[in-house]
Order: C-alpha cells, then structure tokens, then sequence
C-alpha cells in the first residue's frame, strides 16, 4: 500500500496544472488514500478552505473514520505530494432514493383505471 501511494501519489503531484484545480485533485486522491473499503461507504464532495468534506452512508462509518482520520489525511498527504487536505469532515449522506418500477406503460392511459374508458381515451388520443 505504501507503495502504491507513492507511485500514485507521484502521478497525481504531477497533475498540479491549471486545469486540475486542487479540490478536482483531492477528490481523486480520496480512493486511494482511503483504499478500497472505505472508497466503497464513502464519496469526497469538496474541499472547503483545506478541509476534504466525505460523505460517509450512515453515522456508524462517520464514527469509526473519525478515529481513522489522521492516518487517512496522512495517507492523503503521500498520495498527493503535498499538504492540500488540513481536515477532514465526515458527514452522513443524504438519504437516495432508488430506481422503482413504473406500475404500468408510460403514456398508455393516464390513469385512467376503466379498461373501457382508458381504450376510448387511446383510441381518442390517436386519431389526433
């Protein structure tokens, strides 16, 4: 692992250019300083004034990365090649909805319940 932070860190020390500005930078160095785990239960927003703001998928994680967080901002300074990241705030994410099924054809009847009713209405609906 310590390695594999250098080597990245190497790569993305390089990137230090006006197009990558330095929160596009820490972002990407979050996967790899955090490893995969932890990469997987988390998701570096932004970067406020040196602190890496990481939405964590419940209280839980955000209780056990706050005692990991210096070794994780060390892990970020290695992978960087600079002290860009100060702090880290880890923050429980926003509850996401997931994909549902729609309960029938988009468009087919509009709702219309009545088997009859919703054919007329097609049918209406097609002949312009």
């Amino acid at each position: 692992m310590e390695r594999t932070l250098e080597r990245a860190g190497s790569l993305i020390g390089k990137l230090k250019s006006p197009e990558m500005d330095p929160e596009t930078r820490a972002r990407a160095a979050w996967a790899l300083a955090a490893g995969k785990k932890i990469a997987a239960h988390t998701l570096a927003s932004a970067l406020v004034r040196g602190t890496l703001v990481v939405e964590v998928e419940d209280f839980v994680w955000q209780k056990q990365l706050n005692a990991l967080r210096h070794f994780l901002l060390d892990n970020l300074k290695k992978a960087l090649g600079e002290e860009l990241v100060t702090a880290i705030d880890f923050r429980p994410m926003p509850a996401r909805r997931k994909p549902q099924r729609a309960a029938s054809a988009r468009g087919e009847s509009h709702g219309i319940e009545d088997p009859v009713m919703a054919m007329l209405y097609r049918e209406s609906v097609r002949r312009g």
